[in-house]
């Protein structure tokens, strides 16, 4: 009897996983830094106008979105004068002091003043609309609002 056993041979070694955990998680991360979380989607024609004078926004959050104008193409059961959309609902003139209440609650108590609201209005939408959707912003203390215009030459004169 001998004290030391002959190996057998003929087995691959193991493959070693210890990397593995490595490239899960830089792939992992990698999907959250490039993924865009999508915002909202058009119910709206919404074809900016081009500004002359362009002023960049200090801080992108928090700003809240409301879209003005005509239904699009796939929408045109909803009339063709200009609509109002929060989010993903068309809405009424009425429904923006609630929308706008509702975006200051589920922010952060120290990010409520620094609330911007952002109109987007299309080119073609009545000013009407857009006046009367201003005066509900006046009702609840909305006073910081920011008309969001396309690209164009618009892009040379960013401060």
């Amino acid at each position: 009897m001998s004290k030391f056993k002959k190996k057998k041979d003929g087995g691959l070694p193991p493959v070693n996983t210890a990397s593995l955990p490595d490239i899960v998680f830089m792939l992992l991360f990698f999907f959250m830094v490039a993924t865009v979380m999508r915002e909202d989607t058009l119910f709206i024609q919404n074809q900016l106008p081009l500004a002359d004078q362009v002023e960049k926004l200090d801080k992108k959050y928090p700003v809240s979105y409301i879209y003005m104008g005509k239904p699009s193409e796939n929408y045109k059961k909803f009339g063709t004068v200009a609509r109002i959309q929060l989010n993903d609902k068309f809405a009424d003139v009425s429904e923006v002091g609630r929308f706008i209440e509702a975006e200051r609650l589920a922010l952060r108590e120290e990010l409520i003043p620094f609330l911007t609201v952002s109109l987007k209005v299309d080119k073609e939408a009545n000013m009407g609309i857009v006046g009367d959707v201003k005066q509900e912003l006046r009702k609840v203390n909305a006073l910081k609002i920011n008309y969001t215009t396309g690209i164009g030459d618009a892009l040379s004169n960013i401060k």
